[in-house]
């Protein structure tokens, strides 16, 4: 990251945001191999290296840089002739939607106003002579927006009338497919008049779509939001909103894309069907998360104004693919400014802290906590998300090691309760300005801890289909299971030579993520359990649960984690758990467990329910994540 700080820096911008292995085959010579950089060189060739051209890589090796959006105040690009700027990329220091009209000014996001770019320090607007409806698809895109719209021009004239615009030098020529304003080329030098004013006398203003996560509420006007028509994509895997491993389905049934040609162009038709805007990143090598199922596409190829990833062009044919090559995306979305009223305070590093939450009190803005009480992993969740940290590690319900601020210990949030997908902590349900928080903020304040990676435990439902079957099995061979809970509450009620029925089944736990899934408790805190003979490392693994048709819970059971290890592997990944000798427990990224259906409670107890169709639900409590798994299971009983 240090040699990309220098690269970015070098090209005039502000930081890198990471490096890549670009997949796809390049040519020419090689100049640079075993390079390290500092951070604090001007140039690339102030780094270390082997010397120019001295080299034993490959173009397989190939590295890429990701830079952020922001230029430098006052870098220039070099050697502009007037004759010849149409050859040239677009390098400014920064770009902004300014709304204009007053019914636009409190919005959020902005979504109309004038295009304007920094340049030399200054903010400028750019005259609309040759202005295409390509320039404002890109201009949106790039703020996180789907598509662009028709505006009224009248009230615009009027502004620009009576406050005389800053025009920048150049025009725009956009082809309409650009993942940001920088990739686009320079037009002509815009010869003003002597007034001041552009050939046309009108700065661009644009108006983008939002997408239907964005689109403002309890508002008239927006009947041409963004809708998506059918969910034939999804993104799996990321931590915020807008990022994830692309999934498409096809003939009922959810696949990855292979990552051979994986491209920006096709990243910004994935994020438009989304409804964000264009893409960030187009990722490949599995970086957010190895999918399970079919490998659907291959060898992608877009021309990016195709309304859906499925009419691009590509290779059904997926050999030679694994998961270790599905593709993922990172979008550009609208700047909603939930980070700015939410902060963590008094943690070692900035990813650990108090929680604390801006609100509004008495007419001003004030700092305070959350209140801690039932604070939970899926809140913790949503915080992270919000600062834009990656996922919650630790949930906190006792914070008197990180001090936070004196000023914010009041609590001014209480009662939260979040399903896990918010953008933003206030999205939650809370107790809104009725608080209720006995223990108050404080010491007792809600805290988090969040990590960039985290693991992804996901159920294979085919497993549980295929494996499935009910038995009877007499009560006094079930004692140990009957101690640990693992029998409906009517099993106390009954003799030992009764019998119940069990729907018994296997599961297989993927871990698709991006870490290795760990018990939370250390070796010296696991229980022994004397009936079994084993030791749990967490009391409660997996619940499962069945349902009627209308939602109405009817059975359940649950499983400890007797062992969790690595059953098996994808191929070049090495089994890390065991469970023999007192070994470490947890499953390895890319590796599964497997619970198979003849170990006791691996079943529910469905002895008290009357024949019919039912929905199964496995739940795993590590991350509070639900896999709903809905054939009727107990429909041949």
């Amino acid at each position: 990251i240090h040699a990309a700080q220098v690269v970015c820096r070098e090209l005039g911008y502000v930081e890198a945001v990471s490096w890549i292995n670009i997949y796809f085959v390049s040519s020419g010579p090689i100049w640079f191999d075993n390079v390290h950089c500092t951070g604090k060189e001007k140039t690339l060739a102030q780094c270390q290296s082997n010397g120019i051209g001295i080299s034993d890589c490959k173009h397989s090796e190939d590295v890429g840089v990701v830079c952020s959006d922001k230029r430098i105040p006052g870098f220039k690009f070099l050697n502009t002739l007037p004759n010849h700027v149409e050859n040239l990329d677009i390098h400014v220091e920064d770009v902004q939607i300014r709304a204009i009209l007053s019914s636009y000014r409190k919005r959020i996001p902005v979504m109309e106003g004038y295009v304007e770019v920094k340049d030399g320090g200054k903010w400028k607007q750019i005259c609309n002579k040759d202005w295409t409806q390509f320039n404002s698809r890109v201009i949106c895109g790039m703020f996180g927006f789907p598509g662009e719209r028709k505006y009224n021009p009248r009230v615009y004239k009027m502004f620009a009338r009576r406050r005389k615009p800053t025009y920048w030098d150049y025009s725009v020529n956009c082809t309409g497919n650009e993942a940001h304003l920088s990739s686009c080329k320079l037009g002509q030098a815009v010869l003003e008049k002597s007034n001041g004013t552009c050939p046309r006398g009108l700065p661009v203003v644009v108006s983008c779509v939002p997408g239907k996560d964005f689109a403002p509420t309890l508002m008239t006007g927006f009947r041409k939001a963004f809708r998506q028509e059918q969910p034939l994509v999804r993104l799996r895997g990321g931590a915020i909103v807008g990022e994830g491993r692309v999934e498409v389905l096809k003939n009922g049934e959810w696949g990855t894309i292979c990552d051979d040609k994986w491209s920006l162009l096709s990243a910004t038709v994935v994020c438009r069907e989304l409804g964000f805007g264009t893409a960030k990143e187009a990722l490949s090598g599995g970086r957010l998360g190895q999918g399970m199922g079919p490998v659907h596409m291959n060898e992608v190829e877009c021309s990016g104004f195709e309304k859906s990833i499925t009419e691009c062009s590509f290779n059904k044919e997926a050999l030679g693919c694994s998961h270790e090559e599905d593709a993922a995306v990172r979008c550009n979305v609208p700047k909603m400014g939930f980070q700015e009223r939410l902060r963590l305070s008094g943690g070692r590093n900035p990813y650990e802290g108090r929680v604390e939450v801006l609100v509004e009190r008495n007419g001003s803005l004030v700092w305070g906590t959350v209140c801690s009480e039932g604070w939970r992993t899926m809140e913790a969740m949503v915080v992270c998300r919000q600062l834009g940290l990656g996922f919650a590690s630790n949930a906190f319900q006792e914070t008197w090691y990180w001090s936070g601020e004196v000023s914010a210990d009041a609590v001014v949030m209480s009662g939260v309760r979040c399903s896990g997908t918010e953008m933003s902590l206030s999205h939650c349900l809370h107790h809104g300005a009725h608080l209720s928080c006995p223990k108050g903020g404080g010491r007792y304040a809600a805290g988090v801890s969040c990590s960039e990676t985290a693991p992804d435990l996901v159920l294979n439902p085919q497993v549980v289909e295929q494996t499935t079957y009910m038995e009877d099995r007499p009560m006094f061979m079930l004692q140990c299971a009957y101690e640990e809970n693992c029998l409906s509450s009517t099993s106390s009620e009954v003799p030992a030579n009764t019998y119940r029925r069990l729907l018994r089944f296997s599961s297989q736990i993927h871990n698709n993520g991006q870490s290795d899934f760990r018990p939370k408790a250390d070796k010296h805190s696991w229980v022994w359990h004397d009936c079994h003979r084993h030791y749990h490392s967490m009391e409660v693994f997996t619940i499962y649960d069945l349902f009627s048709l209308n939602g109405t819970k009817v059975a359940e059971g649950h499983k400890a984690s007797f062992c969790l290890e690595d059953s098996e592997c994808d191929e070049g990944i090495e089994k890390r758990y065991e469970c023999a000798n007192f070994g470490d427990q947890g499953i390895t990224v890319g590796c599964w467990d497997t619970y198979r259906h003849d170990i006791d409670c691996q079943w529910v107890d469905i002895t008290d329910l009357k024949p019919g169709d039912y929905i199964f639900q496995v739940m795993f409590l590590a991350f509070m994540k639900r896999n709903r798994h809905s054939r009727a299971s107990t429909a041949t009983r």
